[in-house]
This record gives structure tokens, sequence and C-alpha cells, in this order.
């Protein structure tokens, strides 16, 4: 097996080790997961598409976090239920780096588009009065084409990279779909340009959006702890609320995933796999469920539709 995987351009993915023969038992929660992650996301941008008073900038960028989130589910899907379904454990090299590509780009899209939802919040709680001269349609345009951009050319040296590389190490990838981290490990190439290129982009990507979005969240909490009316301060923060909870949803699962692959090595490879399926799974569910129940006229939209439906 050793032999085999080392000298071929296959690798093998990795389920849940130990576990094989729960593989039928466990495709039937995440059938239902990729499901709702699918149906979720899509009416999500039903309803924001035929719904005139959703036309609005922080909708719009909602629509590309649905987006973002669908094509998440869409790279990971094959891999993860070919394994539980007993189809297939192995990927070619060419489809193992171009889902890691999509993985790896749709996480920095989604992490620029919450930046952008925070600037957003940042303009109609700070700066009212600005907020449709700021925020115009060929504006918010400018800003989507921007994140797309960004993630699609910003990781494309290092995805480059990994199709000349030497994998003289057993194919064996530590998850059930390819990660950028999980290559190099396999590699016996010099790697030093990809892993200072891949940590400087997270820096860049990951860690500064993070950092705006706090800062952008520290203006918003002193603006309206300055509005004299308990009432108003309370219903400014009201409509942060849904990206709060989008933030922590996104950012919580890839700290994790990020200090189990630094310093989890220790730890049984389930764990790497459980964190691994949190991590492309757990915000594409979340994130329609949090703004189907959190904004009002996604809400009421949503009760007009089923009822008409009924």
């Amino acid at each position: 097996m050793s032999a085999s995987t080392t000298n071929s351009s296959v690798f093998i993915l990795t389920g849940f080790p130990g576990l094989d023969q729960y593989y039928p038992w466990f495709s039937i929660p995440f059938s239902s997961i990729y499901a709702m992650v699918f149906l979720g996301n899509c009416l999500v941008l039903h309803v924001i598409r035929t719904e005139p008073s959703l036309h609005e900038p922080m909708f719009y960028f909602l629509a590309l976090l649905a987006l973002t989130d669908l094509c998440m589910g869409l790279s990971t899907v094959h891999t993860v239920l070919g394994i539980l379904w007993g189809l297939s454990q192995e990927i070619s090299l060419d489809a193992c780096i171009a889902q890691t590509y999509f993985v790896h780009g749709l996480s920095c899209t989604e992490s620029g588009v919450l930046l952008a939802m925070a600037f957003d919040r940042f303009t109609a709680i700070c700066n009212p009065l600005r907020y449709t001269s700021i925020l115009t349609n060929s504006r918010v345009i400018q800003f989507m084409v921007t994140i797309v951009l960004r993630s699609t050319v910003s990781i494309l040296p290092v995805i480059i990279r990994l199709k000349f590389f030497h994998y003289c190490r057993p194919h064996v990838l530590s998850h059930s779909f390819c990660l950028h981290q999980d290559l190099l490990r396999l590699a016996c190439s010099d790697i030093r340009f990809n892993s200072f290129y891949a940590l400087a982009l997270v820096i860049c990507t990951l860690l500064l959006d993070a950092v705006l979005i706090l800062i952008s969240y520290v203006f918003i909490l002193y603006t309206v702890l300055a509005i004299a009316s308990r009432e108003e301060r309370l219903k400014s923060l009201q409509t942060c609320v849904s990206h709060l909870c989008a933030v922590l949803v996104f950012y919580i699962p890839i700290i994790g995933l990020t200090m189990v692959h630094r310093f989890g090595k220790h730890l049984s490879p389930l764990v790497h796999v459980l964190m691994g399926n949190i991590y492309i799974l757990f915000p594409p569910l979340m994130n329609p469920i949090i703004y189907s129940v959190k904004t009002q006229q996604i809400r009421r939209r949503m009760k007009k539709w089923f009822s008409l439906k009924m």
C-alpha cells in the first residue's frame, strides 16, 4: 500500500479512522447536512432575488455569502460523501489541487464578504446620513469584484507550485478533502516558498479582515453607547446580531482547525477529520439559518412564500 501510493499520482482520502463499519450510518447525517446547505443557501438567494425590499447593499453581500457557501458545499460533497457511500477514497493530484484551490479560495472570499458586511453596518450606524451616497450600487459591485479577485488571484502562486512538487511520502491525506497544508506534508521538494507565502496570505487576508471587523465594531459600539434612547440602542445593536453570529461561525472553526494542524500532532487522526468537516460544513449550514431567523425581512418573505405554497 505504501509503495503504490508513493509512486502514483493518486492520493487516498481519510474518512473516520477506525470507524469504517459505521460509514453507512454516518452518510445519513452528512447527506442531510449537505442537502440543508444546498437548499438553505439556494432559498436565501431566491428570497433576495425576488423580494424588492431586500435589494440593498447588506443583502447583496449576503447573496454573495450564500453563493460562496453553496460553492463550498459543491466543491467538497463528492469526496466527503464518496467516502461515506463507499464509492471511492482516491483522488488524482490534479483534482486534489483543484479542490484545494476552491476550498482555500472560498474561505478567503467568505472572509472578505464578512468584512464588507461589517463596513456596511459601520456606515449604517456611524454615518447613516451618508449611507446611500457611500454604498451605491456601483460601489457595492466594485467591492464584490475586488473580494472575488483577491481570493482567486492571491492563492494562485502556491496552488500552481503544488503541481510541480515531488510527493515521495505515502499519499494518504488526513481529511476527506484536500488542503494545502496536507499536500505540503507529503512533499519532499523545497516547500519554503509555499509555507511562507501561505502564512503571509493568512495574515494579510483572514487575520487582517478579522482585525478590521473588530475595529469596525469598536466604533459601532462607541456610537451606539452615545445614543440617549435605550430602545434606539437596542434597535441599532439588533441589526448587527446576524453578522456577528456569521463572523463567529466562520472564524471559530478556522481557528480550531489551524490550532489542530499546528499544535495537535499528538491528537487522534479522528480529531483532525472532525475539525476539517466542521470547517467546511458548519458555516455553510449555519449562515442561512442565522439570517433566516434573525433578519426580519427574510423571515417575513419566507413565511409569506411558504404560506402561499401551503
